[in-house]
C-alpha cells in the first residue's frame, strides 16, 4: 500500500472532492485506461470527470502560464477538492451546439480547408499567364480572398417594394410599410411623413409612384419637427404657426432601416425580423462560391476549390487516393519538369488523407467541407474535435469526453469505440461520461456514481472493473448493464389515421415521399447523417408550422442571415389533417440566453410561487403584489446586482471573474423581500430548492405540486427551481420544455416532434420519459422522435427506417412498420440492433 502523498504509479488518487453534489468523495482511477464514469442523469458524474479532473488539470497548466496569456483561456475556476495526485495534462471535449457564425465549417473546425488552400496554391493547375494566388486568396474570410460583391458570403441581400410592402391595400397609418418597426420607431416615421405633407390614411398603391420610392429607398434623412398625437390638419396647423414640437424627428427609409439593421445589428431577434423584408439570391460574380475570380480560376483534379469543398469527405478521399500514391496520370510528367512541385503536391496530398481516414473511420464521410457547424448535432461536433486529436498523435494526456456516442446510431458506435481504442493505443488516458450501454461494457474501468440524482447522489458506488459492479444492488446501471437487453414486450397501437407528405427535397432527401401514423409512437431511425433530422425536424415541422400558420422557431444562431444554403422543399401535406390541431417542436435549444432565464420561470410555476408568497400575512400587510417576488423588476429585486445574484470583478491581466454580490450575498432580492416567508422559507430559498425537495414542500398546493411532479417524471428532480438556462444541457432543456407541455396536454390532437429525447438519459431515466411520452399518446396526440436508443425504439408502435448509409447513400426509407416487421428487414442497418432489443433471433 502505497503512503498518502505518493500516488501509486499508473494510478490518478482523488481525496476529499465536494463540486457540486460530490459528497467529500475519494476515488482511485486507472491511467491508460478506458475509464467510463455512469450513473443516472444528475448523479454527479460530470462533476467528478469535468467539474473536479478536468478544471484541476487546467488549473495547475494555467498556473505554468504567465497572468498575462492566462487570460486568453475561457478558465472554469478551482475545483472544491482537497488533493488529486499523478494526474497528467488534461483536453477536454464536451458536447456543445455549432459555432454561431456560418463562416466557420468542417473544414475550418478540422483545419482541413488550411491544408487545402495550401494544396491549390502550391500544387493547381493555374490558367496560362495569371500569377501566383497564395492560400489566403483561397479563403472566402479574408479581404484577399472574398469576392467584392458578396463579401465572401455567397449571396446578395436587396429589398423591392414588394417585399417591404407585403400589402398596399394598407394605408401608411395601417402599417402598410411592415418593414418600419413595429414599436414607437415605426410610429415615428409615420409621424415624420405626416410632417412631411404625404397622407398617411390612403392606401398605399394610391400614393403616387414617385412618393413611394421616396419613402421606401431614400438616401435623404431630413430632420423636422414631429408634433405627436396630432392629426394631419393639427399638424399643418402648428408648422404654419411654428409652434414647439414634441421633438425634432429623422427621418430613415424602409430601405435603409432594414439593411442597417441586418449590417449592425447585435440582436438575432432584429436582425431575422428585417431579413424577413429581403430578398436573398445568389451573388452575380461569384455565383454563390465566395471567392474572387483568380483563386477560382485555380483547378485540382478538374474542380475549383469551391466544387471540391462540397464534396462529401468519402469522395473528398478517393481524388486524393492516387495523388498520395503517387500514382496519378500526370505523376511522371510532373517528377520529371517539376520535381519541386511533385514532392510538395504528394505530402500535402498524403497529409491530408490521413486526416481525411480518421473522419471516415469516425462515420463523417457524408459531410463536406463547405457543411457550416450551426447546422451540425453536438454529436457531429464532437466526433469532429475527437478527429483533431487523434490526428495529433499527443502522448500521456487524460482526454476527459461528455457522452461521445449522443446522437450515434448503434452501427456508428463501433466507429467510435475503434477511435478511443486508437487514443488509449497512443500513450492516453480516457475518462468518459456515458449512458450507452455499448461503451459502458467496454470500460477497462467503472466509477459509479449515485444512487440517485442531485442530493440524492454524490456518493461513489463503485470503482472498478466493470464485472465488480453486477455484486451492487443500489446501482441502477447495473439493473440495466446486466440485464439480459431485451425490452419489456410492448403491443403495438393501431394509428387512428395516417400524415402525408410528399415530394420532400432537402439536404440528402430527394423527392422523398412518406407517410406517419396519427394517434401512436413513432420512431424515426438510421445511421448517422442518414437524413432523419432533414424529414422530420426539417421537412415535417415546417410543412406542419406552415398549415396551421405558425411562425419558425427563433434560430440560435446570431448569423443565421448569413447561410449561403438555397431555400429548402419542404414537399406537400395531405391525408387525415383534419384530426390535428397544432404542432409541438420540442428541440434542444436553450430555454433562454440570459441566466435570468430558468426553469422555474419557463414552466410558469414561478408565478404561482410568487402569487403565494404575496398571499402571506405579512406580504399582505406591506402591501406587497407578486411582482415583488420577481427578481427582473425593480421593486424586490437587489438593486445592487440588478437581481442577477453575482456581479463581475475585472481583474488586471486576468479574465472577469463572477463573484456572488456582496449585497444580498447571491440571493438577487433586497432584505425587505427576504423577510417574507411561506412555511419557514423566503423566495431565495424556494429557488435554491431542488425539483425533488420542492416537490415534497410544496405537495399541498396544487398547481405548483403537478408542474414539479411533471418535472421528476421526465428525469429532472435533480436541477435546483432558479437554475440559469445557460447552465442546462440541451437534453435537459428539451426535456423542461416536454415537462412543460405535458402539463398542458389536456385537449389532445396535438402532433409532437422530438429529436433524440433520451440525450443525456441514463436508461432507468429513459424509461421514466417513455411513460411520459405513453401518456401524451393516450391522450389523443401524435408523437414523432428521431431516436437511436433501441430501449425507446422496441417500445414504439411504429418504426420508420431511414438510410441505408449516411449522406448520399441515404435518404429513403429502407423499412417501416411495427419495431418487429422492421427488425426482420435484411437491408435495414438498425435492424440487428432491434432484434437484440426485442429478444429475437
Amino acid at each position: 500500500m502505497s503512503s498518502p502523498t505518493s500516488p501509486s504509479p499508473g494510478f490518478v488518487q482523488v481525496r476529499g472532492a465536494r463540486e457540486h453534489n460530490l459528497k467529500d468523495i475519494s476515488v482511485t482511477l486507472p491511467r491508460d485506461r478506458l475509464v467510463v464514469f455512469t450513473g443516472v442523469s444528475g448523479s454527479g458524474k460530470s462533476s467528478l470527470a469535468f467539474g473536479t479532473l478536468y478544471a484541476e488539470a487546467q488549473r495547475r497548466y494555467l498556473e505554468s502560464v504567465s497572468p498575462y496569456a492566462r487570460r486568453l483561456f475561457h478558465q472554469v475556476g478551482a475545483p472544491d477538492v482537497d488533493v488529486i495526485d499523478g494526474l497528467p495534462p488534461a483536453v477536454a471535449l464536451q458536447q456543445q451546439r455549432g459555432a454561431p457564425s456560418t463562416r466557420s465549417s468542417v473544414g475550418s473546425v478540422t483545419t482541413l480547408s488550411n491544408l487545402l488552400r495550401m494544396l491549390y496554391s502550391r500544387a493547381g493547375d493555374y490558367p496560362p499567364g495569371q500569377g501566383i494566388v497564395y492560400a489566403e486568396g483561397f479563403s472566402p474570410n479574408t479581404p484577399e480572398g472574398a469576392c467584392p460583391e458578396c463579401h465572401g458570403l455567397g449571396r446578395i441581400y436587396t429589398v423591392t417594394e414588394a417585399s417591404m410592402v407585403p400589402d398596399p391595400a394598407l394605408t401608411i397609418r395601417d402599417r402598410a410599410v411592415a418593414a418600419w418597426p413595429t414599436a414607437w420607431g415605426g410610429q415615428n416615421q409615420r409621424d415624420i411623413l405626416v410632417t412631411l405633407g404625404i397622407d398617411v390614411d390612403i392606401p398605399w398603391r394610391d400614393l403616387p409612384q414617385k412618393t413611394r420610392d421616396w419613402i421606401l429607398f431614400t438616401d435623404e434623412q431630413p430632420v423636422v419637427p414631429v408634433y405627436a398625437g396630432f392629426t394631419p390638419e393639427e399638424t399643418q396647423r402648428a408648422l404654419k404657426k411654428k409652434m414647439e414640437p414634441s421633438y425634432m424627428g429623422t427621418f430613415s427609409s424602409a430601405r435603409r432601416h432594414v439593411l442597417h439593421t441586418f449590417a449592425h445589428s447585435e440582436s438575432a431577434a432584429m436582425k431575422k425580423r428585417v431579413q424577413a423584408y429581403m430578398i436573398s439570391q445568389e451573388c452575380p460574380l461569384c455565383h454563390g462560391k465566395r471567392l474572387r475570380q483568380e483563386a477560382l480560376n485555380v483547378k485540382f483534379a478538374g474542380l475549383d476549390i469551391t466544387e471540391f469543398s462540397r464534396l462529401p469527405l468519402t469522395q473528398v478521399a478517393e481524388v486524393l487516393r492516387p495523388y498520395a500514391a503517387g500514382e496519378d496520370a500526370g505523376h511522371a510528367e510532373r517528377v520529371q519538369n517539376e520535381p519541386g512541385q511533385a514532392i510538395a503536391l504528394q505530402r500535402m496530398a498524403e497529409d491530408l488523407l490521413r486526416r481525411l481516414d480518421v473522419l471516415l473511420g469516425l462515420g463523417l464521410g457524408y459531410l463536406g467541407l463547405e457543411r457550416a457547424t450551426p447546422t451540425l448535432s453536438p454529436g457531429e461536433l464532437q466526433r469532429l474535435r475527437l478527429a483533431t486529436q487523434l490526428y495529433s498523435n499527443l502522448f500521456g494526456v487524460v482526454y476527459v469526453l461528455d457522452e461521445p456516442s449522443a446522437g450515434l446510431h448503434p452501427a456508428d458506435t463501433e466507429a467510435l469505440l475503434s477511435a478511443l481504442a486508437g487514443l488509449k493505443a497512443g500513450g492516453n488516458s480516457l475518462f468518459v461520461v456515458e449512458h450507452d450501454l455499448d461503451v459502458i461494457r467496454r470500460a477497462d474501468w467503472l466509477v459509479d456514481v449515485g444512487p440517485g440524482a442531485g442530493e440524492q447522489g454524490g456518493e461513489i458506488l463503485y470503482s472498478g472493473p466493470p464485472e465488480g459492479l453486477r455484486d451492487v444492488p443500489e446501482s441502477q446501471t447495473a439493473q440495466y448493464l446486466f440485464a439480459d437487453g431485451r425490452a419489456a414486450p410492448h403491443a403495438p397501437r393501431t394509428p387512428s389515421g395516417w400524415l402525408e407528405l410528399s415530394g420532400v427535397t432537402r439536404h440528402n432527401l430527394h423527392d422523398l415521399s412518406v407517410r406517419f401514423p396519427l394517434g401512436v409512437l413513432t420512431s424515426v431511425t438510421g445511421v448517422s447523417g442518414s437524413g432523419k433530422s432533414s424529414l422530420v425536424s426539417g421537412a415535417l415541422a415546417d410543412a406542419l408550422a406552415a398549415h396551421f400558420g405558425q411562425a419558425a422557431p427563433e434560430e440560435e444562431t446570431g448569423d443565421e442571415a448569413e447561410d449561403a444554403v438555397l431555400p429548402l422543399g419542404t414537399g406537400q401535406l395531405g391525408g387525415d389533417l383534419a384530426q390535428l390541431s397544432r404542432l409541438v417542436r420540442v428541440d434542444q435549444k436553450p430555454i433562454g440566453r440570459t441566466p435570468r432565464s430558468n426553469m422555474a420561470t419557463y414552466t410558469g410555476l414561478f408565478d404561482h410561487v410568487r402569487k403565494l408568497f404575496a398571499s402571506t400575512p405579512l406580504a399582505k400587510k406591506r402591501g406587497y403584489t407578486a411582482g415583488r417576488f420577481s427578481f427582473n423588476v425593480k421593486g424586490g429585486r437587489c438593486e445592487h446586482c440588478q437581481g442577477e445574484g453575482w456581479v463581475m470583478v475585472e481583474l488586471l491581466f486576468l479574465p472577469s471573474v463572477y463573484a456572488p454580490c456582496p449585497v444580498c450575498h447571491g440571493q438577487r432580492y433586497n432584505a425587505e423581500t427576504l423577510e417574507v416567508e411561506y412555511r419557514g422559507q423566503n423566495i431565495a430559498d424556494v429557488l435554491g430548492m431542488t425539483v425533488d425537495a420542492a416537490h415534497t414542500f410544496f405537495a399541498d398546493e396544487a398547481p405548483i405540486f403537478r408542474a414539479l411532479d411533471t418535472l421528476r417524471e421526465v428525469g429532472l428532480g435533480y436541477l435546483r427551481l432558479g437554475q440559469p438556462a445557460t447552465e442546462l444541457s440541451g437534453g435537459e432543456a428539451q426535456r423542461i420544455k416536454l415537462a412543460t407541455e405535458l402539463q398542458r396536454s389536456g385537449r389532445g390532437g396535438a402532433l409532437y416532434i422530438l429529436d433524440e429525447p433520451t440525450t443525456g438519459l441514463h436508461p432507468a431515466d429513459i424509461a421514466r420519459l417513455q411513460v411520459q411520452l405513453g401518456k401524451l399518446v393516450d391522450a389523443g396526440n401524435t408523437v414523432v422522435a428521431v431516436e437511436h436508443k433501441m430501449q425507446v425504439v422496441a417500445a414504439s408502435d411504429w418504426v420508420m427506417d431511414i438510410g441505408p448509409g449516411a449522406g448520399e447513400a441515404g435518404g429513403r426509407v429502407v423499412a417501416e412498420g411495427t419495431p418487429g416487421e422492421v427488425a426482420a428487414t435484411k437491408e435495414s442497418r438498425t435492424a440487428p440492433y432491434l432484434r437484440a432489443a426485442l429478444g429475437a433471433s
